[in-house]
């Protein structure tokens, strides 16, 4: 492990002043008012990544999404229409407000292929592009025209193979809202990358607590000593923990760091099976050929173009994080809230597919051993809540290396103040 200077400033949290030094005030995340006032002013309004198009295949393929993060009950279906264009409804029926899409548990997400969707109430049928295209008894009704009653869409949008949907139909384009953190990874081959593996769980604590988990590094020496040498040991302890970069575009942020290179420099810490099926946590050791015969990675990716870099990880705000790792596959996270204190943690590894049964093994072995440290970072949340909410302590004090956490909550507080703003100057009290 080499040792990285911080910034001509002399900290990486000074080069951005508005953020401030001071202990950051934790109540946003116990207080039950301002967790409504985050579904309002946030997740009402910002672009959020449901999936990937992998997940629609074909004419007619369709998933559905629930998101109590934007009000009780809310749920949207995304399909592909035959145009071969992505859209999104709110997943209502337009007769009686019965849930449109669903299976045996209605607030189980589900997907699928189908021609048109049909009420499992009533029958009315409405075509992929949202029409209602039937009405059983049309002519029991009163003076009802079709063209009035199709499917609510809901703002969608894609990026590089991303799924976005917007609440706000008056939100701005989604390429404007991710801005130059966008712009700087556009062309990575995230296409190519269409294995995946995938979990998911509830977690008990509210979710900019695990945003704020995987948004630094700092934690990695002492929560996850056992992928580190002695070694590296000594030297984090003599210097410290130093990640190779981070960078702010308001609301969005990214860390660049070392760490995630495989195969790993010393084999002593490898178990038998990573060295049979050389894998492990930081992926397959063997680089896909779309990466190896890739001229050059976009310059958004290790934007320092240092040697030691393993992984870059950018925070889409509100609720989504991507990670690009050295050895040539991505991860993505997605934090739901459901409470205050609880959300619905997601996690999906993307890789190229497998040419045979070692590389299938490798990759399985990599999905497998990365879900264990994750619950290692997960273990902390519900104490980190349960203590928090006793608010005997309010103000946490962040280092230089969690810059990120500090942007997190700012930017949290703005939207929210915002709103407030907004909807005082309506002659509304929230």
């Amino acid at each position: 492990m080499a040792h990285f200077p911080k910034p001509a400033a002399g900290s990486w949290t000074e080069n951005y002043p508005e953020l401030g030094t001071a202990p950051v005030d934790y109540t946003d995340s116990i207080d039950p008012a301002f967790f409504e006032a985050e579904r309002e002013a946030i997740f009402k309004r910002t672009w959020l990544n449901v999936g990937r198009i992998n997940r629609l295949p074909r004419t007619g393929s369709y998933f559905t999404k629930e998101l109590p993060s934007a009000g009780k009950g809310m749920s949207v279906i995304v399909v592909k229409t035959k145009d071969g264009s992505i859209k999104a409804y709110h997943n209502l029926c337009r007769h009686r407000g019965n849930k449109l899409v669903w299976n045996d548990f209605p607030h189980e997400e589900t997907s699928g292929t189908c021609r048109q969707f049909t009420c499992k109430y009533h029958a009315w049928r409405y075509s992929l592009d949202g029409d209602l295209t039937f009405i059983q008894q049309e002519d029991e009704f009163f003076n009802v025209d079709k063209a009035d009653y199709g499917l609510i869409p809901v703002r969608c949008e894609v990026w590089e193979g991303f799924i976005f949907i917007n609440f706000d139909q008056n939100a701005e384009p989604l390429i404007d809202y991710l801005g130059p953190m966008g712009k700087g990874i556009e062309g990575y081959p995230f296409d190519a990358m269409t294995e995946t593996y995938s979990y998911r769980a509830e977690v008990g604590s509210n979710w900019k607590l695990f945003i704020d988990a995987f948004a630094e590094f700092y934690h990695a020496p002492v929560l996850h000593q056992g992928q580190y040498t002695k070694e590296e040991a000594a030297k984090i302890m003599k210097y410290g923990f130093e990640a190779l970069h981070y960078e702010l575009a308001s609301p969005h942020g990214m860390i660049s760091t070392w760490g995630g290179q495989a195969p790993p420099a010393d084999m002593s810490m490898v178990k038998p099976m990573d060295q049979v099926l050389r894998s492990g946590l930081f992926g397959p050791w063997d680089k896909p050929e779309v990466i190896a015969n890739l001229d050059q990675l976009p310059p958004g990716v290790n934007p320092k173009k240092v040697k030691q870099w393993g992984i870059d990880s950018w925070h889409f705000y509100p609720n989504f994080m991507l990670l690009i790792w050295e050895p040539g596959w991505f991860l993505t996270y997605h934090y739901w809230p459901t409470a205050v204190d609880k959300h619905i943690f997601e996690c999906t590894l993307y890789f190229v597919p497998p040419r045979n049964a070692r590389e299938r093994l490798a990759q399985e072995l990599a999905a497998v051993t990365f879900k264990e440290y994750a619950l290692q970072d997960a273990n902390t949340l519900e104490a980190t809540q349960t203590m928090i909410g006793t608010k005997v302590v309010s103000d946490f004090p962040l280092c230089d290396q969690e810059i990120l956490l500090r942007h997190l909550h700012k930017v949290t507080d703005e939207y929210v103040t915002g709103w407030k703003k907004e909807v005082a100057n309506r002659g509304v009290t929230v």
